[in-house]
């Protein structure tokens, strides 16, 4: 009977082995090394270098304070917003007051900046992982008046620059138009000078 019990294990043990080395060592190995070889940007976080050193992601965006910048979406990832550790939505619903008083706070100081004008949604709203690098083109319009009077440089200069950042949908209908807030203010300090 032990001998029946050890040649029933026996191959049970063998596969377990086998199959923890092939998905658990060779799989992940070759699919790294693939994605090194083929897409080594993409592979290593979509890195954006200045000079060589990082300053951002293609991937995840970043809090932008200064007027001189463009700002992106709020972020309820993590205590200070845009922590990739702790990607997540605030997970509050649309009767939470919470969300209500906040979303109405930052619509009443956005419409200081621009009054008359509505606030773009996404410039209230988190996005579900909380790390948007990117807004809407209205967003991004909306906020030249501020950004061009605190650079003290023409709205229209600005207006350009915005528009050139437009990234366009893949194959002209398979997503929105948008635009990504680093390579926004990365592209206003190459034209107008870093503040």
């Amino acid at each position: 009977m032990l001998s029946d019990l050890a040649s029933a294990v026996r191959p049970a043990l063998v596969l377990t082995l086998l199959f923890a080395a092939l998905l658990g060592v060779a799989y992940p190995l070759t699919l790294t090394g693939l994605g090194q070889a083929l897409f080594p940007a993409q592979a290593n976080g979509s890195l954006i270098r200045d000079n060589g050193k990082v300053v951002g992601s293609g991937l995840i965006g970043q809090s932008f304070a200064s007027d001189v910048y463009f700002h992106g979406r709020p972020s309820a990832a993590g205590a200070d917003g845009y922590d990739a550790a702790a990607s997540a939505g605030s997970n509050l619903g649309p009767t939470s007051l919470v969300l209500a008083g906040r979303v109405s706070a930052d619509i009443k100081s956005l419409s200081e900046t621009a009054p008359g004008r509505p606030v773009p949604p996404d410039l209230v709203t988190t996005s579900a992982s909380g790390l948007d690098p990117h807004i809407s083109p209205e967003a991004a319009f909306f906020q030249v008046d501020r950004v061009a009077e605190a650079r003290n440089v023409p709205q229209a200069d600005v207006r350009l620059v915005v528009e050139q950042a437009i990234e366009r949908p893949l194959a002209s209908f398979l997503g929105e138009p948008r635009v990504h807030v680093l390579r926004l203010n990365r592209s206003l300090d190459a034209r107008f000078g870093r503040q």
